[in-house]
């Protein structure tokens, strides 16, 4: 029974693989119900899913469910002890915290881009996740954990993908890929940059010293000395002169 277990969940893994592109870790999104129902059945999930599912798994819960086992008291304490074992994804409801089911279904809008698995022991809730193609649906049954079949929306939604009718939000995440790869889009991370222009430091070349003027050899005193040495040359020059001429 546990092997025909294992190829059913074999056989909708490669299904959500290769449509959807889940891949391991299997990120598994649990709520109160489904921690209650692992309570009572003395399951060991963090034992039990990855062999289950043949693949690395972490499970997730959000602020939301945690908030909801808070409320409902002693009789979900064990549930909530298990919930607050898994990580706590962000959800868009920091402020406004509602519903577990609620969260869940919003964590898994716009065509599930983060691959969750959903577990729920809630029928309400698994409708809804079964009318979004490419969410895997978890449950326990008879204390056993089980992989739901895709479900008829999702087998309409590959059909219709491989006809050419629409694009899976895989194939698009892999076209834009590509296309930034190739240089053809801009990554947003790199838009979101801004480029801030560098501090630079002053100018060295401004930084360096003035050279100072040479200062002229010919002190003003010696202009003079000199002026005053070509006078006395230039009379005494005029006195032989004139004695020259006299004699």
């Amino acid at each position: 029974m546990k092997i025909t277990r294992q190829k059913h969940a074999k056989k909708h893994l490669g299904f959500f693989r290769n449509n959807f592109g889940v891949r391991e870790p299997y990120q598994i999104l649990l709520d109160g119900t489904f921690c209650q129902a692992a309570l009572r059945g003395r399951i060991q999930l963090r034992e039990q899913l990855p062999r289950y599912l043949m693949g690395e798994t972490q499970l997730c819960t959000t602020r939301c469910v945690l908030k909801e086992l808070e409320t409902l008291g002693k009789d979900l304490y064990g549930a909530k002890l298990i919930a607050q074992k898994c990580q706590v994804r962000n959800c868009p409801h920091f402020k406004n915290p509602v519903s577990g089911s609620e969260c869940l279904l919003s964590m898994v809008e716009e065509g599930n881009p983060h691959h969750y698995f959903v577990a729920t022991q809630d029928q309400n809730l698994s409708m809804k996740v079964k009318k979004k193609p490419g969410v895997p649906l978890m449950f326990i049954i008879q204390n056993t954990i089980v992989l739901d079949k895709p479900s008829p929306k999702t087998i309409a939604f590959v059909k219709a993908v491989e006809s050419g009718q629409l694009v899976s939000v895989h194939e698009k995440q892999s076209i834009k890929q590509l296309k930034e790869e190739k240089g053809l889009v801009k990554n947003p991370e790199q838009r979101s940059r801004k480029k801030h222009k560098k501090v630079s430091g002053p100018n060295p070349l401004s930084c360096l010293k003035k050279k100072k003027k040479a200062q002229d050899t010919k002190s003003p005193a010696s202009e003079k000395k000199r002026k005053r040495k070509r006078i006395r040359n230039r009379s005494t020059s005029k006195i032989l002169s004139e004695k020259q001429n006299a004699e």
